[in-house]
């Protein structure tokens, strides 16, 4: 186990019971949150290798109308 995650559950040990919904929500919104950004973070790697598709004169003529 990582050093974080030991300290992670040492905290969460010191906390009262009643605090674990507290905890256990923001667990599930940090997931949330890194599953909505997962989309955008591959369209932006993908970017540089689409580019060369892109920019090719056969690419611009076919959009040119748009």
């Amino acid at each position: 186990m990582t050093q974080v995650k030991e300290e992670i559950i040492r905290e969460l040990d010191d906390l009262p019971p009643r605090t674990y919904g507290e905890v256990l929500d923001f667990i599930r919104f940090l997931k949330s949150r890194r599953r909505k950004a997962a989309p955008a973070d591959t369209a932006l790697a993908s970017e540089p290798a689409l580019r060369k598709d892109w920019l090719r004169p056969e690419e611009e003529e076919a959009w040119k109308d748009l």
